[in-house]
């Protein structure tokens, strides 16, 4: 008669307790693992209470064993889950921050480091004896080469492989100018060159250089197809004319010359254009927002 009576008692409370055990496991409240152990106390509960003599007992501790089970299978996912959301997701987070700090001494930054090297490499082997020897020039055109293929690499490691930094956003606009300057320079000085077509060129990009900083603050300048062309025209001019080119090949680099100083221009009165349209939009778009502010 004993046996019963605690057999009906244990079994509701077993289940109870069972219940209760699921229930906290699913909610998330009680950690995985003592959900687990909460659920499994409850289960034994609910059996050890129902006994042959009292089969109404076994039932509910079947039942209650069947919640409890699904219960103890259900904490486990809501763990997983809350370390999914917390602890990859807080490392996926470091991770992208740690990219985003890309290190200074990257291979895009060293391209750029080696074409500010090869600035002074190529003026001292540009005016060794005397600036007209053919073997010096060729060595010289060799360093000016190497320079220019590092400035078409070096933008698209960056970008490609997000590894921008501060130091590149200006260290590689100084080396493009100083290694063009540098050509056009000793060019012009050797008198390879006329002195206009230096002041043209370098006038305009630094003057495009400046007109960027200006209107940054209305947005930015994007770079141009005709800009692309204009740099690589320019860069296959200067290139020729390092060399020690005769006859009909001096006459090439002449009008290859040409084009890039035409393409100069018209991409700078293009740039122009666009920083005056970019500043007067951004002007707009403030007082617009003053207005409504104010309203």
């Amino acid at each position: 008669m004993t046996g019963v009576p605690a057999s009906a008692a244990g079994g509701p409370s077993g289940a109870r307790r069972a219940g209760a055990g699921a229930a906290s496991a699913a909610s998330g409240k009680v950690p995985g693992a003592a959900a687990g152990r909460a659920a499994a106390r409850s289960a034994e509960g609910g059996a050890t209470g129902a006994g042959p003599g009292a089969p109404a007992g076994a039932g509910h501790g079947g039942a209650a064993s069947g919640e409890t089970g699904t219960g103890v299978d259900e904490a486990p996912e809501s763990v997983d889950d809350a370390q999914g959301e917390d602890g990859p997701g807080r490392g996926g987070k470091l991770a992208a921050a740690a990219v985003n700090q890309a290190s200074v001494w990257n291979i895009a930054n060293l391209l750029t480091m080696l074409r500010l090297v090869l600035v002074p490499a190529f003026v001292a082997l540009m005016l060794a004896d005397g600036g007209y020897d053919p073997a010096w020039r060729s060595l010289a055109w060799a360093a000016f080469a190497i320079a220019m293929i590092t400035d078409l690499f070096d933008g698209h490691l960056a970008r490609a492989y997000n590894l921008v930094t501060d130091f590149g956003k200006i260290a590689d606009p100084i080396a493009d100018k100083a290694i063009m300057g540098a050509a056009l320079i000793c060019l012009s000085a050797l008198g390879d060159l006329p002195w206009w077509v230096t002041g043209v060129i370098l006038g305009r990009e630094l003057g495009i250089t400046l007109l960027r900083f200006l209107v940054i603050r209305y947005g930015v300048i994007p770079a141009s197809r005709g800009g692309k062309l204009k740099t690589l025209t320019q860069g296959v001019a200067v290139g020729m004319y390092v060399l020690a080119l005769t006859g009909w090949l001096a006459t090439l680099r002449w009008w290859v010359m040409a084009a890039a100083v035409v393409l100069t221009v018209v991409t700078g009165l293009d740039y122009v254009k666009q920083a005056i349209v970019l500043r007067r939009r951004g002007i707009a778009e403030r007082k617009a927002a003053l207005e409504e502010k104010e309203a």
